[in-house]
């Protein structure tokens, strides 16, 4: 049976999914570089045939850590879903002679060689200035138009993200996204490989984006993702997923497969990340590309990551799609024949539709809940009406435990002020949609209040 060293960190989807998956083709040997889920641990230690975490004085070379143990555990494949070590293990797969994101995997997780290339290619984006001190920030909003967007050029989830509308504003807003990169580092949401990641920006102009110029359906986000793959050089989109509106700045609150887009509209989305993820010259890996959609059919694109969507996107595109891209991947890694699909999947051939909601203490115009609420899932699922049909349960890898006080919104921290993620199936994306409107709304209704003890904590 062939071997697979899977690296874990923090992101991507959930750790529980990705092992039944992996192992369902191979023998899987995880690297943790992040502390496992307490709701997977167990199951990971029956599921693998080896667990490891490394020591601090062991990931200091993190490269040669993956190495190591790719050939202690002879892995023919090495991979990772976490954003924060797709470099390392992609030179770790160019040293192994492995298929991998490959050398130019950089340019899908630095925003500022992203957006170097992507202009180089003549590809419609923002405009953008990297970043790198405050000066440099300061001489930004002198030459790009207003509203600005500082955001860090190695982050995920929206972290750290900071909105500049007056050039007097760009000072606090460089100190709260350093703070903030600080902050994550702690808590394992952090760039793993490539040092003093955490002092590179970019500051980009805020487009535009008008939902209702692409979608017939009021409520819809103006963003949506492609998901694809590529295997061998060669891009497979696989779905679009839609998007609720964000939470200010840009924090996700809710995806949804598949996006409910006219076909040529989809057909013109894809195109456009095709051109993206071409010319960034990645090799073998997932891929997930955002997209602005304006007034007039105009598009920006957002980013690209050189690995598969994280929260629930993964699972979703199974649940409707029926396609285990998990196991593709790892079947493709390992040289076996897959049956990529040919175009990207359409509204028209998905089984029912899925979603995955961030629980935030925000409201549904994104104002702060006026008191502080506990996490009570079977609460949640007793009080908050559903469309018939609808299914709702809670990701307990990526959830607080019950009883947990919700932490409060905060704006610049982004995804890292959840409480807990839902995953809902229905019978189309408009009833996924309504569904999480009603959450939404409802959530601070029907969640217990906190005790004044439990707030102040």
């Amino acid at each position: 049976m062939s071997n697979v060293l899977l690296v874990h960190a923090k992101g991507g989807p959930p750790l529980g999914y990705v092992l039944s998956r992996a192992a369902s083709k191979a023998r899987v040997h995880l690297l943790a570089l992040s502390a496992l889920p307490p709701a997977v641990a167990d199951y990971a230690e029956t599921l693998c045939a080896s667990v490891v975490t490394p020591s601090d004085a062991e990931r200091s070379d993190l490269v040669s850590l993956i190495v190591a143990r790719a050939r202690t555990t002879r892995a023919d494949a090495v991979l990772t879903f976490s954003e924060y070590a797709v470099v390392a293990v992609a030179e770790a797969c160019e040293e192994l002679g492995l298929p991998g994101a490959g050398s130019a995997s950089e340019l899908a997780r630095d925003k500022r060689l992203m957006r170097r290339t992507w202009q180089e290619h003549g590809l419609p984006q923002p405009e953008f200035r990297p970043v790198a001190t405050e000066e440099d920030l300061r001489e930004a909003t002198g030459t790009l138009p207003f509203p600005l967007l500082l955001k860090a050029a190695w982050s995920a989830g929206s972290t750290a993200h900071q909105i500049i509308r007056t050039p007097q504003e760009a000072s606090a807003a460089w100190r709260r996204s350093r703070e903030v990169m600080a902050e994550s580092a702690q808590l394992g949401y952090s760039e793993l490989h490539v040092a003093e990641a955490d002092a590179d920006f970019v500051v980009e102009q805020i487009v535009t984006g008008t939902a209702s110029d692409w979608f017939e359906d009021p409520g819809w986000g103006d963003y949506v993702s492609v998901e694809g793959v590529v295997a061998d050089g060669v891009f497979h989109p696989v779905c679009l997923s839609g998007r609720m509106p964000t939470v200010e700045p840009f924090t996700e609150r809710a995806g949804i497969t598949p996006a409910l887009l006219p076909k040529d509209a989809q057909d013109r989305v894809v195109a456009l990340a095709r051109e993206a993820v071409d010319a960034l010259g990645l090799e073998n890996c997932g891929t997930h590309t955002e997209i602005k959609l304006g007034s007039g059919g105009r598009m920006w694109l957002i980013e690209t990551a050189a690995r598969f969507g994280g929260a629930m996107t993964v699972p979703q595109i199974e649940e409707v799609f029926r396609l285990d891209l998990v196991g593709m991947l790892v079947d493709h890694l390992l040289g076996r024949p897959v049956d990529w699909p040919a175009q990207a999947r359409t509204p028209e051939q998905a089984c029912g539709a899925a979603g995955s909601l961030v629980v935030l203490a925000v409201d549904g115009r994104g104002g702060a809940w006026p008191e502080r609420r506990v996490w009570d899932f079977p609460v949640v699922s007793a009080d908050v009406p559903l469309s018939p049909g609808s299914s709702l349960s809670v990701v307990a890898e990526s959830s607080l435990a019950d009883g947990s006080v919700i932490p409060v919104y905060d704006p610049a921290a982004g995804a890292n002020t959840m409480a807990a993620l839902c995953l809902l199936a229905a019978a189309d994306p408009r009833t996924v949609l309504r569904d999480f409107e009603t959450l939404v709304d409802v959530l601070p209704q029907v969640l217990p209040a906190a005790t004044s003890e439990e707030a102040s904590v």
